[in-house]
């Protein structure tokens, strides 16, 4: 590290923690002032700070390897997540969720469930889910930043007394960092996170364009054309995934067969299946229905998430293929004779890069990008999780009547405490990537079929939702703890090895029996009380099976028409997965310098574009403000 990268990282935390601090005195005006920013703040602001908090440092290092390995077909290994949910949030979700007019997302539930038992436990398994999801992330943040500042700074800021090792240097950066960012983003709420992750994109954009430029410029078309096939740069494909490697390359091909996705044309049938029904589903109870739920409007709610797409990809790739094309030229070669070959490797060639292939003054901006991307991340969960407790939990079920100067300092506290029990799970290194991975086993498995089925049935009632929520959390867990101990079982001569086999082949069975508890709960229990129906039908308008609620409307008003709209909305989710598609492929094709199929994207995404614009962006703008 030189001395101008290190005075880039300490400038960019002072500038960050002062501008959070800075913009909090906003906060203090009650809870939606502190949770939703008062929804006050314009819509590309939110866009902004949604990019940004998506924009994380584990995310990227995952998807540098993954492109390294498997070529521009990489993209579509992003469907597993999958990505697709910011093009159906962005088409209506973000309409029908911005229309509630609510907090949180478990608030939200009880608009379609009622407040009686049966919505209380939809609402209360909800609020459950948010809070443990956000103290598993940061406990998941406080080691990956802690190993990501040891990387960084050069200086041992292990504590030791006695001989012994009370803090390694690892876990002393984490607590300086999350102790930073909690500073502003506990003061200040939705105000600072915003105004922060504002800066904050701001920086992880120049840091991805200085990057790409110079590997543009250092790497020749030569080089990088005597390294890759034909086959790296097309996203065309068969049943089979037959490695792209050639010559003193082709080792990398056997590290592709171990990793489970040569069926490939099943591993894409299978994220397609579960794209659709986890996007349908929506968000999450996290920072990004937050953002929803913090736009001035219905129609500013979907320009916001339109917008996150827009600004999210681009520059994503620009820093993730830049760093491919330096590690295609510089690591490569020296990896390709490796003995011992590991998908490990793959994830540390962000590091590597960063360490010895970047040169002074860049390598300090592209570090306090990265950064910057913690920090926007561990930011955005350290807001949304205490919404839960504070709203959902502590003012309806404890201190429903207090002043807003009261909730503010309960949020103060809820947010100390989920960092704190976040830090305490940090502290046992071995099992926080398997309480992430559990909780995102359940995140896209036991939360898909009730939160498919709110939208779309009239029937789905409060103990349906809990239900399948329930059992498709414990079938998740389940699969990932026999994923977890490779195991194998025995019946007559056939073995079955599930050590190899990738989690989302298990989705199909986590939704069957998220489904059966969710169709048992409901067909045991009465349905929810019509008025709550009537009300929630007139507010959101969803489209699906509706009609016993649409017809007591009618009734009552002859004005009320019918959602239609369901096959427009899904062309558009079609048009938008392909516009979304090609700003993923746009840089990573620039910067191979493959230049005709640089321009036959660039064509896909403006015409994409253009459809959008009227087929999606001319329908919002007639939405009443």
């Amino acid at each position: 590290m030189d001395t101008i990268d290190i005075l880039i990282i300490v400038l960019y935390i002072v500038i960050t923690v002062g501008v959070g601090v800075w913009v909090s005195k906003q906060a203090s005006k009650g809870l939606d002032s502190y949770f939703l920013g008062g929804k006050t703040i314009k819509w590309y602001y939110l866009g902004l700070s949604n990019g940004s908090g998506m924009f994380d440092v584990s995310g990227t290092a995952w998807m540098v390897g993954l492109l390294f390995l498997y070529g521009a077909k990489s993209f579509m290994f992003m469907w597993m997540w999958p990505i697709w949910n910011q093009v159906f949030i962005m088409v209506f979700l973000a309409i029908w969720i911005r229309r509630s007019n609510i907090m949180t997302g478990s608030e939200w539930i009880l608009t379609r469930f009622g407040d009686d038992k049966a919505g209380r436990a939809s609402h209360l398994i909800v609020a459950i889910f948010a809070i443990v999801a956000s103290i598993g992330f940061i406990a998941y943040f406080f080691e990956g930043v802690g190993k990501f500042m040891t990387v960084i700074l050069p200086w041992d800021a292990a504590l030791i007394l006695n001989d012994a090792v009370l803090l390694t240097s690892s876990q002393s950066y984490a607590l300086l960092i999350i102790f930073l960012t909690t500073i502003y983003t506990i003061k200040g709420g939705m105000f600072s996170v915003v105004a922060t992750e504002v800066l904050q994109y701001g920086i992880m954009v120049v840091a991805g364009i200085l990057i790409a430029v110079y590997a543009f410029v250092t790497v020749s078309d030569v080089e990088i054309n005597s390294i890759l096939s034909t086959e790296w740069s097309t996203i065309f494909f068969g049943n089979k995934l037959e490695g792209s490697w050639t010559g003193q390359f082709a080792t990398f091909n056997s590290l592709i067969d171990t990793q489970g996705y040569k069926m490939f044309g099943a591993f894409i049938g299978m994220c397609l299946f579960k794209g659709f029904f986890a996007s349908v589903a929506g968000p999450t109870p996290s920072y990004d229905m937050q953002r929803i739920l913090s736009t001035r409007s219905v129609k500013e709610a979907a320009y916001m998430s339109g917008f996150t797409n827009l600004i999210l990809f681009i520059p994503r790739y620009l820093l993730i293929s830049g760093i491919v094309v330096l590690a295609l030229v510089y690591l490569a070669p020296s990896m390709a004779v490796s003995n011992n070959l590991s998908l490990a490797d793959l994830e540390i060639i962000l590091p590597n890069v960063i360490n010895n292939h970047v040169p002074v003054g860049i390598k300090g901006l592209l570090l306090a990008g990265l950064l910057a991307a913690f920090m926007s991340t561990f930011s955005a969960f350290v807001n949304s999780g205490p919404a839960y407790i504070v709203n959902d939990i502590y003012k309806k079920y404890y201190k429903p009547s207090e002043t807003p100067k009261h909730y503010i300092k309960a949020s103060h506290i809820a947010s100390f405490a989920i960092v704190i029990l976040g830090i305490i799970m940090g502290f046992f290194a071995d099992s926080i990537n398997s309480i992430t991975l559990w909780i995102t086993s359940a995140l896209y498995g036991g939360y898909v079929a009730s939160n498919f089925l709110k939208w779309i049935w009239w029937r789905f009632n409060g103990w349906g939702y809990f239900w399948g929520m329930t059992s498709g959390l414990i079938i998740a867990t389940l699969q990932y703890l026999i994923d977890q101990n490779k195991a194998s079982f025995e019946i007559g001569t056939w073995l079955y090895d599930f050590s190899h086999i990738p989690v989302i082949y298990n989705f199909p069975i986590i939704f069957v029996v998220s489904l059966t508890g969710s169709f048992l709960g409901t067909f045991l229990t009465p349905a929810t009380n019509l008025s709550t129906l009537k009300k929630f039908y007139a507010n959101v308008r969803p489209w699906g099976w509706w009609t016993p609620v649409y017809k007591a409307l009618k009734r009552e008003d002859q004005t009320i028409t019918k959602n239609k709209g369901f096959i427009e909305d899904m062309l558009n989710c079609v048009v938008g997965i392909i516009w979304q598609s090609s700003m993923i492929l746009l840089p990573i094709y620039f910067m191979i310098r493959d230049y005709p199929k640089t321009l036959t994207t660039l064509v896909v995404f403006i015409i994409t574009t253009v459809i959008l614009k009227f087929t999606w962006l001319d329908k919002v703008k007639k939405i009443p403000n």
